[in-house]
């Protein structure tokens, strides 16, 4: 059976705020999305460490820092012009462009 794939409407480079758990209220750029996990990659959230054996990458081996996916429903896109944590809309124009907004002030996403 394959896994799902799921649509997020987040991408790579936008600024989010964590809606809950140990990093709430935090703010991040997303570094990856992963559609089969439904989870986001952000830079400075869910940092865990890793105790890695000696390999060629890692010669001396130890404990290293990376950073963890989080859940994509954890998190929300923050508007610039509110500094609050908003929700994604599409448009479309009429040349059939589809563009991302945010939902509160209806102001298109850069």
């Amino acid at each position: 059976m394959e896994k799902k794939i799921y649509k997020i409407k987040l991408k790579k480079g936008d600024e989010v705020v964590v809606l809950a758990g140990k990093y709430k209220g935090k703010t991040g750029k997303i570094v990856t999305t992963h559609p089969r996990e439904n989870k986001v990659t952000v830079e400075g959230i869910n940092i865990v460490k890793k105790h890695v054996k000696p390999n060629r990458a890692n010669p001396q081996g130890g404990i290293i820092e990376m950073t963890k996916p989080i859940w994509v429903s954890k998190v929300a896109i923050v508007d610039p012009s509110t500094k609050k944590p908003a929700r994604i809309g599409y448009k479309i124009d009429d040349k059939g462009n589809k563009t991302r907004i945010f939902k509160g002030s209806g102001k298109e996403i850069k």
